[in-house]
């Protein structure tokens, strides 16, 4: 080898050494990973099982499956209420689940989820990614050890099943109701005994009589449950879930250790996952509530008396906890004078478009 050409392989480092290199740098910006998911819903729950289902697959597809998210429903490596516990404890890398199941640990976990008269899903979204809710969220969690990604909603639930109709706000002193967190909380005001029924549980209590009413989430997912045959009146709306996101809780070093490129496809995926849940459920539910009807099911509006009476409960549990919690009432009043200007914004174009619409659907 002449001493020029020799010369030119140094200067471009294509030597022997140059290629050794050159591949580690790229495996390591792609390396292959795998993570494992758990769930707090089954498998049956295709809408919200079926978000996590979309984030995976998403993440595997983004990376050519170099990375890889396993999903596991609840039970399968935690109970579904232990999803955060498993995470913290690294059990499993991340879940999907409801921040406001574990509102016991501190109220101020509702808030990523839904909270009593509260914001719809869009406005929910809004407040998450551009009224800094996201940034109030993440630094609530560090306490936690990990991050949280919007991941999911359910749309305004269902005010739930009841074996007898509520005519007024007095109607529920003594009912045994399963529900929980704060909206729990707020009935509970009214005598309500609230009660923690896992789903599969429900429907023999209903049928027995164990309990009066329960709410779970809305007709598509009420539907596969069959809580129509025990309970016929189905009151709406559920204002404790104007909007009920789900959210992937990841561990703060596990996200950390990520390159990079995978960090951001894992933040895309999720708003990919968060969008598709609640399209799917809007899809959905119509079909669902024209065949609950069908069948015999009582679509009955909560009495407003009712609805006036748990508002003003609800401002009033929101005073107590904020009295006594500094967390609470730093994320209580950004998420307030966020819903304030959204629905001084709604009442002008959206509700008006819709009000409108619902008229003139029902004018044929």
């Amino acid at each position: 080898m002449s001493m020029k050409r020799r010369q030119f392989i140094k200067a471009a480092g294509l030597g022997a050494a140059g290629a050794a290199v050159a591949a580690p740098a790229i495996a390591q910006s792609a390396p292959e990973i795998k993570w494992r998911l758990t769930s707090s819903f089954p498998k049956s729950l295709d809408t919200i099982y079926g978000a996590a289902e979309t984030f995976a697959k998403s993440v595997a597809e983004a990376t050519d499956n170099k990375f890889q998210i396993q999903c596991f429903a609840a039970g399968e490596v935690v109970p579904a209420l232990q999803a955060l516990d498993a995470v913290q404890n690294n059990t499993v890398e991340m879940c999907h689940t409801c921040m406001y199941y574990y509102w016991g640990k501190d109220p101020t976990f509702a808030f990523g989820t839904a909270v009593p008269f509260g914001l719809n899903s869009r406005q929910l979204d809004a407040w998450f990614y551009y009224g800094g809710g996201n940034q109030l969220i993440d630094e609530f969690l560090k306490d936690y050890s990990v991050i949280g990604l919007p991941g999911g909603n359910t749309g305004t639930q269902m005010g739930g099943w009841f074996r007898k109709e509520i005519k007024s706000v007095k109607d529920l002193d003594g009912l045994k109701m399963r529900t929980g967190g704060i909206g729990g909380a707020v009935l509970a005001k009214f005598g309500v005994v609230s009660q923690g029924i896992p789903g599969p549980d429900i429907y023999p209590a209903l049928e027995k009589g164990t309990i009066d009413a329960a709410e779970w989430v809305g007709p598509y997912d009420d539907e596969k449950l069959g809580f129509a045959k025990v309970a016929p009146y189905y009151h709406f709306p559920g204002w404790w879930e104007g909007g009920a996101a789900l959210h992937f809780l990841i561990n703060e070093k596990k996200m950390a250790e990520l390159p990079k490129t995978y960090q951001s496809i894992v933040r895309t995926a999720a708003q990919a996952a968060n969008k598709d849940c609640q399209a799917k459920y809007d899809a959905v539910n119509p079909g669902a509530i024209k065949r609950l009807v069908a069948a015999g099911t009582k679509l009955t509006p909560f009495p407003q008396d009712m609805m006036e009476a748990c508002y003003k409960a609800a401002n009033e549990l929101y005073a107590e906890l904020s009295a006594k919690n500094p967390k609470f009432k730093k994320m209580h009043d950004a998420y307030m004078a966020f819903r304030n200007d959204e629905y001084l914004w709604w009442q002008v174009a959206e509700y008006n478009f819709d009000n409108f619409m619902i008229r003139a659907r029902t004018r044929g």
